[in-house]
């Protein structure tokens, strides 16, 4: 089952979710403040999308980071944060187990139904 990860007061999650509904495509929603998110998950979105992409530095969480945080980021900094701060993944997230989709624009939403069965 396709499961959408993303926090559940993002207006781009909720309008990804009432898409979802619309074009008839089973989804489970994974709020990521209340949740969480494994290290493990976060490692593999990263490894599918490029953790520079998954990781939302425009994000009020990511500008209320202390400055050492952000300083010398590579990828193993950037996942532990994302893993500790759900709030800095880009969301939403679309995962099947085995392709994973960050974002929702238009050429989200064409993968997404190419991938996803529609």
């Amino acid at each position: 089952m396709l499961k959408i990860y993303g926090l559940k007061n993002c207006d781009t999650c909720r309008k990804a979710v009432k898409w979802l509904e619309a074009e008839g495509m089973a989804h489970q929603f994974h709020d990521l403040k209340v949740e969480g998110i494994s290290a493990a998950d976060v490692k593999r979105f990263a490894g599918a999308v490029g953790w520079e992409a998954l990781l939302n530095k425009a994000s009020t969480t990511w500008r209320g980071l202390p400055d050492g945080d952000k300083e010398g980021l590579g990828e193993a900094k950037a996942l532990k944060l994302m893993t500790a701060h759900p709030a800095l993944i880009k969301r939403p997230v679309f995962d099947n187990g085995k392709t994973v989709i960050s974002g929702f624009r238009d050429p989200q939403k064409a993968a997404i139904k190419k991938a996803f069965g529609k």
